[in-house]
Parts: C-alpha cells; structure tokens; sequence
C-alpha cells in the first residue's frame, strides 16, 4: 500500500420504503487520503447506515462514493467485493470474529479468500500486528478473550493487508476508561503508521477530538460537531 486513499460523496441519499423524507442527504462531503474522520450522531440517527455505504456494503438511495478515483456505487456486487479486500480494512461493532479459530487465525482471515494458504510473510505481519495490540499466546482461542482483547484481534485484522482505507464502528464502545484510551491510542497509532485513511463512527467526545475531521449526522445532515 502506498498510502490511504481520498473521499469525495456527492449527494448521497439513504431513504427506505414508506419513509416520507430520507433517512440522511448528504450533499457534498470530500476527505483528503491520509486523514481521519469521525462521525458522531445519537442512536438512530443513521451512523451506521452510512457507516456501511462509505464501505460498500449497503447500497445507498441515490448519489456518489468515490473513493480514490473509484465510484463504487457504479460497481458489480463481485466488482464490489474485489474493491473491498484489495482497499477496506474493517472494524466492526460486534467484531465478526470466529470463536472457534485462534486469535492469529482469526487476524489471517482476510488472506484465505484470496489463497489456500497463508504465506509466511503474511504470517510474520499477522503476529507483527497482534504484537503491536498487545497480545500473546497467539493460539489461544478467541472465545476465551476479553471483549478489550477482541477488539484488539479486531483491529490487527482489519490492517493485515495493509489497506488505504480503515473504517471503525464504535471501536471504544463497553470498554472501561482506560481501555477506550488504549483502544484509541493503538487506532490511530497503527493507521497513521500504515498511512490509511481513517473513518471511525464514535460517540466518544475525547476520541472524536483527535480526528482531523469531525462531524455529526443529526436530523439527515451531515455538519461540523458543534454547530448550530
């Protein structure tokens, strides 16, 4: 990976059956490549919604997401699939991770759609990621982990193949104090060292304050954290 890669959405539009208006319209919404972005908004607001636009995983109503160059809106679902392993690293509220697998399993998950075996390089960043979160005893089984320790397997797979872009959904939620700082910290630490474009939905005030960007979906807008 070179570096993350550039955001620019032009009126996007998410509405749903026997909605009278849309559930958020966002006109014009543009993220240089190696930035971050934070995303606040109360529950229902439409957060995670947008969260799975800007990743390709739901399709929105109308308008634009053009990520490096690449509408991905115009692309095929199997188009869209080759896009999202080759460019997303991904975090996911709930994790997704498989609890029958191994935390270094777990992180290698990525490299099997593409090969039938992982090669040992893959498995030295694998164990060089899980490392730099902090964990040990990499075969250990992820049901045995701590909800701290599996966001952290977490986060070491959403980098393991080095993508341009690494989006998060409430990376810090349930997590004690000081756990939510050390969450944050490795966040933005690794990304900015792997030189991705960050995308994190959090309603953590002191998380969102370290963003490059920050803004808050209310009432179908997307606007500055803060303002009127």
């Amino acid at each position: 990976m070179s570096g993350g890669a550039d955001l620019r959405v032009r009126d996007l539009a998410v509405q749903f059956a026997g909605q009278d208006k849309p559930l958020f319209k966002i006109d014009t919404l543009d993220i240089p490549s190696d930035s971050s972005l934070g995303i606040s908004g109360i529950s229902g607001a439409g957060k995670t919604t947008l969260f799975h636009c800007l990743a390709g995983i739901a399709q929105p109503s109308a308008g634009q997401i053009v990520w490096g160059g690449t509408d991905i809106c115009g692309l095929s679902d199997d188009a869209l699939g080759r896009w999202r392993q080759r460019n997303l690293g991904l975090v996911f509220q709930d994790f997704h991770l498989v609890d029958g697998l191994s935390m270094m399993d777990n992180v290698l998950l990525p490299a099997c759609f593409d090969r039938w075996k992982p090669t040992p390089a893959l498995r030295r960043r694998a164990g060089d990621l899980l490392t730099a979160v902090g964990l040990s005893a990499w075969e250990r089984m992820t049901a045995l982990l701590s909800r701290g320790e599996r966001q952290r397997v977490a986060l070491a797979r959403a980098l393991l193949l080095q993508p341009a872009i690494v989006m998060a959904d409430e990376p810090t939620a349930s997590l004690d104090p000081n756990h939510r700082t050390q969450m944050g910290d490795l966040l933005l630490e690794l990304v900015r060292t792997e030189g991705a474009t960050l995308i994190v939905i959090t309603h953590e005030l002191e998380l969102l304050s370290r963003m490059d960007h920050c803004l808050q979906l209310e009432h179908g807008v997307l606007r500055q954290l803060g303002a009127a």
